[in-house]
């Protein structure tokens, strides 16, 4: 494979895993509990929850020698001193700190929240997962560096809903990352298998979802009924990451929005969720401008029945692109604007017998060309299966192994193909 190739995976890994990466609420996802202090008149409490995780990931690559080239793909292939990959770091998740103040005043619930993301791969100099950098990455003298992706505030209560203004997790794609058992662990292992770990791993992003994302957003959401509950909002509208043009203002927010539901069924439950997103992109190349309309839709469902849980999930999007939002959604060069259409899906079931939890999950997600493009290189499709096995030491802290094959399919019929394990623990608090 060419350098120039490896170059541009290793940017990828850099810029979209960990985008990815920093990503996740240890907050949201995993209920263990928070600490919580109250002042003195009761009338403010302070809370504070988190994880810190750590894990070895050995990865099995693509041999460069074999490698195709795969524009997008997310299979790591091998250099000229082998394919082998090991490295000691953060799994899907950072580690991370949510702090918490809420009250009641005059029938509202007031609450702010500021979450902060520390990793443990030497990475300093800048951003921990994208750079610029001052230092090489994974070098002595180093350091970790801090994600900070989560400030917002909410007011309401149970009769007029609640609203949400700052910057928070998004609704399309976030049910299911969630819910994806490698939240805890690694899953495809994104820039650790490389020789410049960032922060975090991609778990199943790219592989059957597109990235949720932090976004700034102004939210409402409906009081419950029954289980059942709709949010719809404003995000600011954020720029692809593909687009090779001249980024222009945008002249409207993203629109998002959301509708869940809770169903007592068959003994067990059924959560059911739709989301949609959409926001427009303008760029101007030289003394032509274009725009175009990023849209996507998804569905989510979990069931559970004692100690079963199953998950299924699909997407589509148009002008979306994969793996993160707006990435390659649209073509560049020839047909500027043109959009691509993209889809995938997920599913996953998991058993706990006792203290342990057997769990496998596979999901794929594919990218089309435009209507008349030609780009062999171009990515069709990623895909990934993860067998994972999660043994509650005790309430708080669990001992993880995790095994996921991963390939990379290019338009133009060439793929890669790699494998990893990892073992780890997942503290939460």
């Amino acid at each position: 494979m060419k350098n120039a190739q490896i170059t541009r995976q290793l940017f990828f890994f850099r810029l979209f895993r960990p985008l990815v990466a920093g990503v996740l609420l240890a907050v949201v996802a995993l209920p263990v509990g928070a600490v919580d202090l109250k002042t003195s008149d009761g009338s403010w409490t302070f809370s504070l929850n988190g994880n810190v995780n750590v894990h070895y990931v050995f990865s099995s690559c693509q041999s460069m020698g074999s490698a195709a080239i795969v524009d997008g793909g997310l299979t790591c292939v091998g250099t000229v001193s082998g394919s082998s990959v090991s490295n000691i770091g953060n799994g899907l998740l950072p580690a991370a700190f949510s702090f918490g103040v809420a009250t009641t005043q005059d029938g509202y619930d007031l609450a702010a929240h500021l979450g902060l993301y520390p990793g443990i791969a030497a990475n300093d100099s800048g951003s921990p997962n994208i750079g610029p950098l001052v230092n090489p990455r994974n070098t002595a003298l180093s350091t970790t560096g801090l994600d900070i992706r989560q400030v917002y505030m909410t007011f309401g209560n149970k009769a007029m809903g609640t609203f949400t203004l700052g910057r928070n997790i998004g609704l399309f794609g976030a049910d299911v990352i969630l819910n994806d058992m490698t939240l805890p662990g690694v899953g495809a292992p994104g820039a650790a298998a490389s020789a410049a770990p960032a922060n975090t791993t991609l778990g199943g992003i790219g592989f059957g979802y597109i990235y949720t994302d932090w976004l700034a957003q102004i939210d409402y959401t409906t009081p419950d009924i029954q289980g059942f509950s709709v949010t719809g909002g404003i995000f600011d509208p954020i720029n692809s990451l593909s687009d090779a043009a001249t980024v222009q203002p945008k002249k409207a927010p993203g629109f998002h929005a959301k509708a869940s539901d809770t169903i007592a069924l068959a003994g067990g439950k059924l959560y059911l969720s739709v989301a949609f997103l959409t926001q427009q992109q303008y760029y101007a190349l030289g003394g032509t401008s274009y725009d175009y309309t990023g849209t996507g839709v998804d569905v989510f469902a979990k069931f559970d029945l004692q100690d079963l849980e199953l998950i299924g999930y699909y997407y589509h999007g148009d002008g979306l692109g994969t793996t993160a939002l707006f990435d390659g959604g649209a073509v560049n060069g020839t047909s500027l604007g043109q959009t691509r259409t993209s889809d995938g899906f997920f599913a996953q079931g998991t058993y706990k017998l006792g203290q342990l939890k057997v769990g496998v999950n596979y999901g794929e997600s594919k990218l089309d060309l435009a209507s008349g493009e030609v780009n062999a290189n171009l990515v069709a499709k990623n895909k990934k299966f993860t067998g994972g096995l999660y043994f509650s030491l005790t309430k708080n802290l669990t001992l993880l192994g995790e095994f996921s094959n991963v390939k990379s399919d290019a338009q133009g019929g060439g793929s890669n193909s790699a494998n990893t394990v990892n073992v780890g623990a997942f503290l939460g608090f």
